[in-house]
């Protein structure tokens, strides 16, 4: 960059940074916390350790907005330093490339902010139980399936959010028939909500020995990892508790002990698993977080559809619909079919760079919200 686009751009991003601190309201958020810090003062804080859990939770989710705010514009400051640095040293390279390299760093901060504005979902803010499943074409498909967990993994790995592998089934020659993950981290299924759908991957298929081009499909479910306040009724007689010995690849133990959980919800169907912990009770409470999520998005699921059928001229992708095509062959480009937004770098999106299409995804889900808005007015 020049002195002259770093100086354009000091002064396009404090803008964007001072609109975002209206939209987000900081000076209300900065409010909260020392409302906060004063409830955790309370000498009897601790002796609720749920709510005391909860109340440094928010804390920490404020804080984190706030310092991010303030962090960028430090960093727009000190670009403004560098620049006053380079007209005493007479125009030193390294001063510049200095001063842009914090110029990009900003970048990429507010472009995360941007993003973040558009997560004001009922639940955005929620943890994620994300389900992968191969489709039919064994070998192919569950070799797919087992690319889209690395990609997962990664891009989770890249948000800094914690992901734990609660099941996951492999296939009898390569990849995975299925895997359920649970994501931790600051608005992780407000993100991952983007993913839900069947993903297609056309190559040329490295098990077959004629080199022929193959199409495969594998589906991704994301769902909420709802709290305590939501209420979902469980019957026991509606649940069948199956127990097991934990195994990995190749039908290795993990332990000698039936610590592996299996819960069969009768009247929908739905079955989750858990065998990431020597623990049952631990998996046990997995488990049940899994399957209180799961239930929760098909009853949310179900509300949508009957949404979208009263609004025909309204419809979206709905769930389990082909929402990404990924081409390795003959020209490498993936797609999604929502938004439309294409990227060339098939690599970079599969090792986790999918912070663009979840993006295009949030934007067009934000101005159809508006439609919806407008029209019922």
């Amino acid at each position: 960059m020049t002195r002259e686009e770093i100086r354009t751009a000091i002064s396009d991003l404090r803008q964007r940074l001072v609109e975002l601190g209206g939209i987000f309201d900081l000076a209300q958020k900065r409010a909260r916390v020392e409302e906060l810090d004063a409830i955790s003062q309370d000498p009897e804080f601790w002796n609720d350790g749920d709510r005391a859990q909860a109340t440094m939770k928010e804390r920490g989710e404020l804080m984190d907005l706030i310092e991010r705010f303030e962090g960028q514009l430090e960093g727009l400051d000190e670009a403004e330093l560098y620049l006053e640095l380079d007209a005493e040293a007479e125009g030193d390279p390294q001063v510049i490339a200095d001063a842009s390299e914090l110029i990009e760093g900003v970048e990429r901060e507010v472009q995360t902010l941007e993003t973040r504005r558009m997560l004001g979902g009922e639940h955005d803010d929620l943890n994620a139980i994300v389900s992968i499943n191969a489709g039919a074409g064994g070998t192919e498909s569950q070799d797919w399936a087992s690319i889209l967990l690395r990609m997962y993994l990664r891009y989770c790995e890249q948000k800094g959010w914690k992901v734990e592998i609660a099941d996951q089934q492999f296939g009898d020659e390569a990849g995975i028939k299925s895997a359920d993950l649970r994501v931790e981290g600051s608005f992780a299924f407000g993100h991952l909500k983007a993913e839900s759908g069947v993903h297609r991957l056309v190559r040329i298929s490295p098990f077959d020995s004629a080199k022929r081009r193959h199409t495969s499909f594998a589906a991704v479910s994301v769902a909420p990892e709802i709290d305590d306040d939501i209420e979902i009724e469980i019957n026991d007689s509606d649940l069948r508790v199956d127990t097991y010995r934990a195994s990995g690849a190749g039908g290795q133990h993990v332990n000698r002990t039936d610590s592996a959980v299996r819960f069969t919800h009768i009247p929908t169907g739905i079955v989750v698993a858990c065998q990431n912990e020597r623990s049952q009770h631990k998996n046990r409470a997995t488990a049940m977080k899994m399957l209180r999520a799961k239930l929760y998005e098909r009853e949310m699921q179900e509300r949508r559809e009957k949404a979208d059928a009263e609004h025909a001229d309204q419809k979206d992708v709905a769930f389990g619909s082909q929402i990404r095509s990924y081409v390795l062959h003959p020209y490498k480009q993936i797609k999604d079919l929502r938004t439309g937004y294409t990227e060339g770098n098939v690599d970079k999106v599969l090792d986790g760079g999918l912070d663009p299409f979840v993006e295009a995804y949030l934007l067009k889900a934000g101005g159809q919200a508006e439609d919806v808005e407008d029209a019922e007015v």
